[in-house]
């Protein structure tokens, strides 16, 4: 049995801003932006739907709905910080980083490595 990979920062501890170099750096950063399991459930609950959205819009072909991707994605997400998490998004500093942090936590979310 293959040794599972390490999950960056399991316990969610808030870390320094600073200049990362690349994602490896960024994302333990990233996870201790969403300390709050409420902001964290918003986030996977926003991603989740976004993919929905992404089917049914190429299912029924209803692509001048694509700005809707961005409204339930991101809508969820800053709802979480703002209200719950009570920070500013990691978004606006660092938006691509950001975008796949927030896939890579929903991956460990889905796949069960990381609790939801």
């Amino acid at each position: 049995m293959a040794n599972k990979k390490a999950l960056a920062n399991p316990t969610y501890k808030k870390l320094p801003l600073k200049n990362f170099k690349n994602f490896e750096e960024f994302y333990p950063f990233y996870l201790g932006e969403h300390a709050n399991q409420i902001n964290r459930r918003l986030h996977i609950i926003g991603t989740t739907s976004a993919f929905l959205f992404i089917i049914y819009m190429f299912l029924t072909f209803k692509f001048q709905f694509f700005f809707v991707i961005f409204l339930i994605g991101y809508g969820f997400a800053w709802i979480g910080h703002f209200f719950f998490e009570k920070n500013k998004p990691a978004t606006f500093k660092y938006p691509r980083w950001s975008l796949q942090g927030d896939f890579q936590m929903w991956k460990e979310v889905i796949s069960g490595s990381r609790d939801f």
